[in-house]
């Protein structure tokens, strides 16, 4: 991220070239999944260890996929909230089939290469 990020529009671009892989993505997508489904479970038991194991299911699967696949880091460190925002996107465009049309938008390809340059969209 060579200039800084003011808005989640500037971010998205971003944010989807750092997620080339499809299994990157999948691997976000479970793990938002499974953590946002042990918040809610925390909030109904009251259980808090839930609550408090529900960002390991997420971002464990979601590093997995950056430090042993794509070889990048994480947009948590630098932009949490809106990286969090991204998972949600990311994981809904999945689910209904439109994620892989978003890489396409940005990088010209459904798997673009790690270098490949991002397009004018």
């Amino acid at each position: 991220m060579s200039e800084p990020m003011k808005t989640f529009e500037h971010f998205w671009p971003y944010y989807v070239g750092e997620h080339r892989l499809p299994l990157n993505r999948m691997l976000h997508c479970v793990g938002t999944l499974v953590g946002t489904l042990m918040v809610l479970s925390a909030v109904v038991s009251l259980n808090p260890w839930l609550a408090l194991a529900a960002p390991l299911s997420g971002y464990g699967a979601a590093w997995i996929g950056h430090f042993g696949l794509e070889k990048n880091r994480p947009a948590t460190f630098s932009h949490p909230l809106w990286s969090l925002r991204g998972d949600f996107k990311m994981c809904a465009l999945m689910l209904t089939g439109a994620m892989d049309a978003e890489v396409v938008r940005y990088y010209g390809s459904s798997h673009p290469a790690p270098d490949a340059p991002r397009l004018s969209a």
